[in-house]
Order: structure tokens, then sequence, then C-alpha cells
């Protein structure tokens, strides 16, 4: 029988982290810095940032059951006080990095950093269960990862980290803090392409990753990207090893067989000196892609391949990401409404081209605007009407201004509506049953609100 489980934190522990001091003693569960997550138990870090100031929701954080405080003020409650609760943060991970032994790996790309994370940590459960811990939602910057590396338990077997960037350094500075046993790069696309200039510039970006390997690590690599032997070079000088994953079977993880279904994907996979046939339970091309990466890893971490192709079968896509619903209308929705660069946008339309059997509904594209794109915008987002026109859609619903240049290139070809703000959408979709209902966009778009609101037709 296994003995109480041990606090998170205690507050000698985080005073001795932080180099701060201890008011009141306590022992915390959990940590965050939204007072809206507290559901009692946790320590709640109050950030100073330039819209607010984090020491204001104290009250709130009180009421809602934390039971400690990280704090640059002295408050009314028990507390560690620090001079700087955002680097006290990030301290605090750096010491939850230093005690965990056991293995962490690091994801980053332009697109598809949280499935791949999610699926990475879904296949190590199944090998190590209530033993991994993994980054939620997409808490991948400055303030994610070291609250995420701060929320790992000692006793973890796998750590699984997600890393984002839109600006050259930023990963570089990430990674010092995980020091990944294991870095993937999911893809490369033109994502924040306007703060780097070029594609090239943003393998450069990504390839920082690299930098924080352990020793004797691995990087591990996509075989098809035009910038594979660039993220090769960032990875030579620190990893011991490069695995590479791809459809091409010269990539060291590769596909010997595999058929892409409307909503899933089979495959049976030589990874290494391994092979192993498994199920994805998403579909489209790019889920196949990623799954041979997460293999890649598994492998790399000393996990059970046959047990991995288990999760992958299971995977059911996230909210935002590929998750697919029937609305109480019979309209077959398919959520990538989180975010959008050109990359994630070709390979959702491809999924929308393979989503409906022939005779059944119509494909429906609800597009909204990609953005930090630069002066290249306008060639982007024209650019998607070809891919639109091959998977079959036979009506778009355009969002946003940045729209205009793919509005103009589809009007010949197909129907055509081209709103400025998602507010204009809801009660124009015209949808009947058996529709395929394709929603994605840049996040700041705000097409999330559409499919809330297709979700709650479910609701009685």
């Amino acid at each position: 029988m296994t003995g109480p489980m041990r606090a998170l934190w205690t507050s000698a522990e985080i005073a001795e982290a932080t180099a701060g001091t201890v008011h009141g003693d306590f022992d915390v569960d959990a940590v965050t810095f939204d007072s809206r997550e507290i559901i009692g138990g946790e320590l709640f870090v109050a950030l100073k940032g330039e819209a607010t100031d984090g020491h204001k929701f104290i009250e709130q954080a009180k009421l809602r059951g934390a039971r400690g405080f990280l704090v640059s003020e002295p408050v009314d409650a028990p507390h560690v006080l620090v001079a700087d609760t955002t680097a006290a943060l990030e301290a605090l991970g750096r010491s939850a990095r230093a005690r965990m032994s056991g293995k962490v790996i690091g994801v980053t790309g332009s697109a598809g950093k949280t499935g791949v994370k999610t699926a990475i940590a879904a296949s190590l459960e199944r090998f190590a269960p209530d033993r991994v811990h993994a980054s939620v939602k997409s808490y991948n910057n400055h303030v994610g990862v070291p609250l995420s590396l701060a929320r790992m338990p000692a006793a973890s077997r796998f750590g699984v980290f997600e890393m984002g960037m839109n600006h050259a350094g930023e990963l570089h500075a990430l990674t010092a803090q995980v020091r990944p046993h294991v870095a993937v790069v999911t893809t490369i696309a033109p994502a924040h392409i306007e703060f780097f200039g070029s594609e090239e510039a943003i393998a450069d970006a990504k390839g920082e990753i690299f930098a924080g390997l352990e020793d004797g690590g691995t990087a591990v690599i996509p075989y098809g990207s035009p910038h594979r032997d660039r993220l090769i070079g960032h990875a030579r000088p620190f990893a011991a090893t490069i695995v590479t994953f791809g459809l091409d079977s010269a990539a060291d993880v590769h596909p010997l067989d595999y058929a892409l279904l409307p909503d899933l994907t089979t495959c049976t996979a030589q990874v290494g000196d391994e092979r192993l046939t498994f199920k994805i339970g998403m579909a489209g091309k790019h889920w196949l892609e990623n799954a041979l990466g997460v293999l890649a890893v598994v492998q790399a971490v000393g996990g059970d391949l046959a047990l991995a192709g288990l999760a992958l079968a299971e995977m059911s896509g996230l909210p935002g990401r590929g998750q697919r619903f029937r609305t109480a209308a019979g309209v077959i929705v398919i959520d990538e409404s989180y975010n959008a660069n050109p990359a994630s946008m070709a390979a959702a339309l491809a999924v929308l081209g393979d989503a409906v059997p022939v005779g059944k509904g119509r494909r429906i594209a609800l597009l909204g605007e990609m953005r930090e794109l630069g002066a290249q915008g306008s060639d982007f987002h024209a650019g998607l009407a070809p891919m639109i026109v091959a998977a079959g859609v036979t009506r778009a619903i355009l969002v946003g201004p940045a729209m205009a240049p793919l509005a103009d290139a589809l009007r010949r070809q197909l129907g055509v509506r081209h709103v400025d703000s998602a507010a204009q959408v809801r009660d124009s979709l015209d949808l009947a049953p058996d529709d395929v209902l394709l929603v994605k966009g840049s996040n700041g778009v705000g097409l999330g609100a559409v499919v809330t609101a297709l979700r709650e037709e479910d609701r009685p």
C-alpha cells in the first residue's frame, strides 16, 4: 500500500527555489497564475504584466481556495515574498526540472505542437500510468513553460513540454529551462513570418530547441521538410542521436503501407529496427506524419511502441485542433478554430476534401484570416484558392479583411461570402444535414465562438 500523496511544493521548498521568505507555512498541490483556475489547494503566483497585476486577484484567489501565494507585496495570507514574481516562477520551474530524474521531451514547430505533445503524453501514459506530466492548453511561452515545469511532480517518469516562439531567441531561453532529453520539431511553416522575413529564419529559430538537449540527447526531425538539413545542422552540435521521421522511405521512421480514410488512418510503420501496425484516430496525411514523429520520440525515451499504437488509435482531436462533432441538425463540424497558418490551412482543407462520402452532404469552409504573415499575407491568402477548389468545397465563408484576396480568387469558381468579423457569420451559415463544415482561422478572429454556438445546438 502506498503512503499519502506528497505535496507538490511546501512553502520552504518554494522559498529555497525562489530566494524568497516564508510568511506562514503551507503546502500546495498545484500552481497557477490564473485565479479562475483555482479549485482549492493551489499556489497562486501573482504575476505583474503590462495589462494587469495578479496582486489585484489575491482576494478572489483566497475565496476560491488558494492555499498559498507567491507575491512581491505582502498579503494577508500564507505566502512566499520575492522581489519579482515572474523571475520567481522561472526559478520554481527550474527547481522542478532539477529534482525530476525521469526523461523530458520538448516539442516545437510551426503547427501540430499541441497535438503531438498530447499524443506523446497519451502514449507514455499507457506505459507509465500516472507518472507522465505534460503542459496543458498551449502554455508554451515565457510564462507558460515555467508554469508547466513548476506543476511537474518530482516523481514524474516523463515530462512533455510544448515550446513556442514568435521571435528569434525566445526558444533558446525556453529550452534552457526545459533541458529535454529528446527534442522534436513537428513542421516548419510561415507562421509569424512577419517577425522573421523568411522560412529559413523560422527554421533557424525552431532549431534553437536543440541547444537545450541534455548530454546524450536525441533530436527528432521531419525528413520531408525542405529545411531538414538546416535543422540537422542546428541539432548536430548538441544531439548524440538524430532521428528523422516522414513519409519517405529514407526516413528513420516511415510508413511501409498506409490508408487515409475519411475519419481515421491506418499504417504499418518501420520505427528504427521495429515494425508496428496501428491506427490513428485522426484523419489526414499531416496526422500520419505527426504520428510517426510521436513513435520516434516514444522509442527514443524507451517507451512501448505497441502501447503507443493503442494510444494513437484513441486520439479523437482536441477542441479547436481537429475535434469533430455532429450537431443536433446533423451537420458534421471539424473544429480547427484555434489557429491557422498556410501549412495548417492546407492540411485542414485536405482533410475536408476526404471527409464526405460520394452522394452525401456538401463541403463548406468557414475560414478566418491568417495573421502575422507580414507583407506576404495577400499572396498566402490568395494561395489557398486552389486547395479549396481541390477539396471540393461548394461554399466558402471568409472572415476578416485579410481574406479579400482569397475572396477575389474564388468568386468565379464557387459560392463565396466575405465578412469582416465572426459576429456576422452565425446567422448565415445555411447548413443542412450531412454537410461537413470546416472551421479554421487565427485565434484572434474569434471563430471559436461560432463553434461553441454550434455545439450548444446539441443541448436541450
